[in-house]
């Protein structure tokens, strides 16, 4: 009705046409050619809004969506297994607070714990759901959700022990495994040591590792993770620390399904293969033994 109204009003006032003459056309040719040829396209739309320019509230959410894509980091629109957290005051604050050389080890510890726990929250948000009914004190039914399977942790000793007390504050009573990987190699053998809860194939697995920071540190996980993918169907990696480039790339290629969340990806390693800007050995600075 709009475009046949829109039409009129134009081939009558600029083009001199009768009225009957504007509607002969458009039923013999114009609206059929729309039925045939434009119509069926709009099957293949990803969004449709109605009322096109006056529909203020869905360009809003377009606009919305297109500029979070535009703030995400390069390496979220290559790989859709990584997600950072979304930055805000507090978290850039914190990132500056642990990054800097002169801060005591008791601040970098609070403020790393804070960012460990959003971080492992954030993680958590990926695991699968499944649908749950409750109800409530007021004899009311809520609908919610919970977790479709159990859950287990996995730290790499030892930064990733640094993790497990946010992981147990936010899932009461989960199981912790470790693991122990030389980065260069025992004789050969770069898994070191492991224990694992002995239901671990029954579970969801949250591997907890604040650094992975170059393409060598990833490879070095590389058996640990294809054993892991060899039995379970699901791995997500909670990261808390900046990321180098390289590390990513490595891993997201060779296990593309393997979920990767951090809170910041840094910008690429120095000829030296330390991460720039970096924050130096998080274990040691965590730990307190970098002295």
């Amino acid at each position: 009705d709009v475009r046949l109204a829109r039409r009129i009003r134009r081939d009558t006032v600029e083009r001199g046409r009768d009225v009957n003459s504007v509607l002969e056309q458009y039923a013999k040719f114009v609206k059929p050619a729309f039925d045939d040829f434009v119509l069926p396209s709009k099957k293949y739309a990803d969004v449709i809004i109605p009322r096109g320019g006056d529909n203020h509230v869905a360009i809003d959410l377009i606009v919305q969506h297109i500029r979070t894509k535009l703030g995400q980091h390069d390496l979220c629109k290559i790989y859709p297994n990584v997600y950072v957290i979304q930055s805000t005051f507090q978290i850039r604050g914190m990132h500056t607070l642990i990054r800097d050389r002169d801060i005591s080890k008791h601040d970098f510890v609070f403020y790393s714990d804070r960012l460990i726990r959003l971080v492992v929250e954030h993680g958590l948000g990926h695991l699968p759901f499944t649908e749950k009914q409750v109800v409530t004190p007021t004899a009311t039914v809520y609908t919610g959700v919970d977790f479709c399977k159990k859950l287990c942790g996995v730290s790499i000793v030892r930064s990733g022990e640094s993790m497990e007390n946010a992981l147990r504050a936010c899932c009461k009573g989960i199981k912790i495994g470790k693991i122990l990987i030389h980065r260069e190699g025992d004789d050969g053998k770069q898994l070191i040591y492991e224990k694992l809860p002995t239901d671990i194939s029954e579970r969801h697995v949250l591997l907890l590792d604040p650094v992975l920071a170059t393409d060598s540190s990833a490879t070095s996980l590389q058996p640990f993770l294809s054993y892991f993918f060899y039995l379970f169907s699901y791995i997500l990696i909670p990261i808390l620390i900046p990321q180098a480039p390289e590390g990513i790339h490595c891993v997201c290629k060779r296990y593309p399904s393997l979920k990767i969340v951090t809170s910041e990806i840094d910008v690429a390693l120095n000829e030296e293969f330390r991460v720039i800007p970096g924050m130096g050995e998080f274990g040691d600075r965590y730990f307190g033994t970098d002295d």
